[in-house]
C-alpha cells in the first residue's frame, strides 16, 4: 500500500525507453505500463505508422491509442547532431529499452547494445525482429502475417478448411506472442540484475516466440495428425452460431443420454450413413433451441464446452467481459471517453491498468526532459531550435 492507502503498481519506479513501433514492441511497452513503469516513447518525426489507422478521437487513431496508452512521448529526431548525444542521455537514467527495428539499425544509429552498455551497465534492452539476431535472415523485414506464413500456420489453416484456400488470421498473434515472451523475459531480467548488478541484451525473434506458442507443432514435426481429437464444430442454434468444444463423438453421446435424442441410425447401418444421419439429428435439435436460455440449459445439462459465436462490436455485453471490465472507458481528449482492453493482470494486493490516453507526437518533450535529466526550459527550447525535439502541432 502507498502512504495514502492505495494499492501500489508492480513496476513503480521502473523506467523504460520505447523505441519501437506498430505492435510487437508498442504492446510490450504498455503491458510495462499497466503494471506501472515509467514509459517513455520516443517516436520519430514522421510518426509511428499506426498514427495511420483507425478512428481518430482527440486527434489520436484507435491502432495507435490501443498500443501505447498511458505512455509518455518525446518526439526526436535521431538524424539531427546532437540528437545521439540526448538518447545516450536519458540511457544513463533507464532501467529498460525496447526496440523492434531490423537488427542493423541500432548499431547504424551508433546506439547498439555494446555503446548503450558502456554507458549504463544495468541496461536491460530488449530487441524485437521477426528472425533474431545474427541469423541468415535477420535483415528481413517481417510483419506478423510473414511469420504466420513461414511457421506453417496459414498452410494448416487451408489444409483444414472446406475451401482449402490460404487466408490470413485475423490478428497479429506472431507480433503479440513475441511481445508477450519478450516481457516475461524482461521482468525475468529485471529479477536477475537484483542479484548481479548486470543489464541484460535479450533477442526475441517472432519466428521463434510462434514456434514455442504453438501448440499443434508437435503433430506436423513428427507426422502425427491421425492421433488428434476430432476439430470443434459451429453450429447453428435458433438463437444464433455457436462453437461447441467436444468430439463430435462425445456430443453424440452426451445428447442421446442427457437429452434423450434419438438416434436415427440403425445397427447395420454403414458408418458414413450413420455419421451423416448423427448429424441432421443434432443440427434439427439445436435449431430447435429458439433462445439463449435454452442452449445454456442444454449445454449445462450435458457438461458441454460452448461459446457464442460473437461479433467484436458486441463484446462490451459479454457477460465475463463486462463484469471485469476487461474493456475499459478512458478519457478521449475531446470531452468523452473511449473504449480500450483494459490491463488482464489481476493482483490480490497491487494495481494494474491503464494509465490514461496514448500522447500526441513531442507532447511530453519538456516534461521527461525535466523529470529525468533535470533540463531546464532553456535546454529545451535550444534541442527545439536546433532540430531535436520536434512537437506536434
Amino acid at each position: 500500500m502507498t502512504a495514502s492507502g492505495e494499492r501500489e503498481s508492480p513496476l513503480t519506479g521502473l523506467k523504460v525507453l520505447d523505441f519501437s513501433r506498430v505492435l510487437a514492441g508498442p504492446f510490450a511497452g504498455r503491458m510495462l505500463c499497466d503494471l506501472g513503469a515509467d514509459v517513455v516513447k520516443i517516436e520519430p518525426p514522421e510518426g509511428d505508422v499506426t498514427r495511420l489507422w483507425g478512428k481518430v478521437v482527440g486527434g489520436i487513431p484507435g491502432y495507435y491509442h490501443q498500443q501505447n496508452a498511458g505512455k509518455r512521448n518525446i518526439c526526436l529526431d535521431l538524424r539531427a547532431a546532437g540528437a545521439r548525444e540526448l538518447v545516450l542521455e536519458l540511457v544513463r537514467h533507464a532501467d529498460i529499452l525496447i526496440e523492434n527495428f531490423r537488427p542493423d539499425v541500432m548499431p547504424r544509429l551508433g546506439l547498439g547494445y555494446d555503446v548503450l552498455k558502456a554507458v549504463n551497465p544495468r541496461l536491460i534492452m530488449l530487441s524485437i525482429s521477426g528472425f533474431g539476431q545474427g541469423g541468415p535472415e535477420s535483415r528481413r523485414p517481417a510483419y506478423a502475417p510473414i511469420i504466420h506464413a513461414e511457421v506453417g500456420l496459414l498452410h494448416r489453416g487451408a489444409r483444414r478448411a472446406e475451401s482449402g484456400e490460404v487466408q490470413q488470421i485475423p490478428l497479429s498473434v506472431a507480433d503479440t506472442n513475441a511481445s508477450l515472451h519478450g516481457l516475461v523475459a524482461t521482468l525475468a531480467a529485471v529479477i536477475l540484475r537484483e542479484r548481479t548488478g548486470r543489464g541484460q541484451h535479450i533477442d526475441i525473434a517472432m519466428i521463434d516466440a510462434t514456434l514455442v506458442t504453438d501448440d499443434q507443432l508437435h503433430y506436423e514435426l513428427e507426422d502425427s495428425e491421425d492421433t488428434m481429437g476430432l476439430p470443434n464444430d459451429v453450429w447453428t442454434t435458433g438463437a444464433g452460431p455457436i462453437l461447441i468444444s467436444a468430439d463430435f463423438r462425445h456430443l453424440w453421446r452426451r445428447l442421446t443420454a442427457d437429452l434423450g435424442v434419438h438416434d436415427p441410425a440403425g445397427l447395420d447401418t454403414a458408418l458414413d450413413e450413420k455419421i451423416r444421419l448423427r448429424r441432421e439429428a443434432v443440427v434439427a435439435f439445436l435449431n430447435a433451441l429458439g433462445d439463449w436460455g435454452a442452449v445454456e440449459a442444454a449445454m449445462a445439462k450435458m457438461n458441454i464446452a460452448w461459446g457464442q459465436v460473437r461479433a467484436g462490436a458486441d463484446l462490451q455485453d459479454q457477460p465475463t467481459v463486462k463484469a471485469r471490465g476487461a474493456i475499459a472507458q478512458i478519457d478521449d481528449r475531446a470531452g468523452g471517453t473511449r473504449p480500450i482492453p483494459q490491463s488482464p493482470y489481476r493482483f490480490s494486493d497491487a494495481r494494474s491498468e491503464v494509465r490514461g490516453p496514448a500522447p500526441h507526437r513531442g507532447e511530453h518533450n519538456a516534461q521527461v526532459l525535466a523529470e529525468w535529466l533535470g533540463k531546464g526550459e532553456a535546454e529545451v527550447a535550444a534541442l527545439s531550435q536546433a532540430g531535436v525535439l520536434l512537437r506536434e502541432g
